[in-house]
């Protein structure tokens, strides 16, 4: 039996991939599934970029304000989640979209998750005062003796997935990157897979920076200082560690000027870019645009036959 269609639309952000799903939208039956670990979260809006709720209400959107921040999201959630919803789109005659930037959530979609062992207080306390005591590159360089692929899918300067990549070494003796082979199931979907990839990464840089002084500008703080006003949340949570969030949550610490919060918002948002088209250059099977041409990315579909 035929699998059924669903496109995939990645790429770093602010590089435009919700203006281009909304314009693929228009003449097409298309609803969106959002693969981003940010917008799962109510009240976290001016930060995510979360579409305006006009857009949301005339443009089908899914797993947007599904969880409060005080929870924990995974990639397992993820890939339940939208394997539900897309099951639910078809069922309406309509073609999942899915829209973002989170690598790891499409990868769990494309390839499944292995059954990864729960965190270890204590194995993590051990890798974090490695950390502290000789540097993070210490700890990535401990990581490439055990998992030299996972070391090479992770930068040196990301402590929590490096701690993570570890942390599942000590407790199982095996590597994460053999568990997640041995844990490889197929996708029920066939997936067209679109990348955005710019020629300019000085205009994505540009763009950044607008983007993210503009989220300043409409209330970033102020929806930071109201997350703290509930009282029950705090910096060591998954959605308070998102980039914006944790730079301005440090600033009302007192731990930063507004400026430097500014400057560590935008350089924070780069590094996360970069990331992304990290992944993305790895990527097997997708078909790259250099930006969010609405007419480059038809001709993707069409040539796919997932376009009458």
């Amino acid at each position: 039996m035929r699998k059924p269609f669903a496109v995939c639309l990645m790429g770093p952000t602010a590089v435009g991939k919700t203006d281009l799903a909304l314009s693929l939208m228009v003449d097409h039956p298309f609803e969106i599934v959002s693969v981003d670990s940010a917008l799962v979260y109510r009240g976290m809006d001016v930060g995510t970029a979360k579409p305006a709720p006009g857009v949301l209400a005339k443009y089908p959107h899914h797993l947007i304000d599904i969880r409060d921040p005080s929870d924990s999201y995974s990639a397992a959630d993820f890939r339940d989640d939208a394997l539900r919803v897309m099951e639910e789109i078809a069922g309406r005659g309509n073609t999942p979209l899915l829209v973002g930037g989170t690598m790891l959530y499409f990868k769990a979609l494309r390839e499944g998750l292995a059954d990864l062992p729960a965190a270890d207080p204590e194995v993590r306390a051990r890798i974090a005062e490695l950390g502290r005591r000789e540097g993070w590159a210490a700890v990535h360089e401990t990581l490439a003796g055990v998992d030299p692929q996972a070391a090479g899918r992770i930068h040196p300067n990301d402590p929590q997935r490096l701690q993570r990549a570890l942390e599942i070494y000590e407790i199982t003796g095996r590597s994460m990157t053999e568990l997640h082979r041995d844990g490889q199931e197929s996708c029920p979907w066939q997936l067209c897979q679109i990348g955005i990839v710019p020629d300019d990464r000085a205009r994505l840089h540009e763009r950044i920076e607008q983007r993210f002084m503009a989220m300043l500008s409409n209330g970033l703080v102020e929806e930071v200082e109201r997350l703290r006003a509930r009282g029950d949340l705090h910096p060591q949570l998954p959605s308070m560690k998102a980039v914006g969030y944790r730079q301005v949550w440090a600033y009302l610490d007192g731990d930063s000027a507004f400026e430097e919060m500014a400057a560590k918002g935008i350089a924070a948002t780069r590094q996360l870019a970069k990331r992304q088209l990290t992944w993305m250059r790895r990527w097997p099977g997708l078909n790259v645009i250099s930006d969010a041409n609405p007419g480059a990315a038809l001709k993707i579909l069409e040539s796919g036959s997932i376009l009458g």
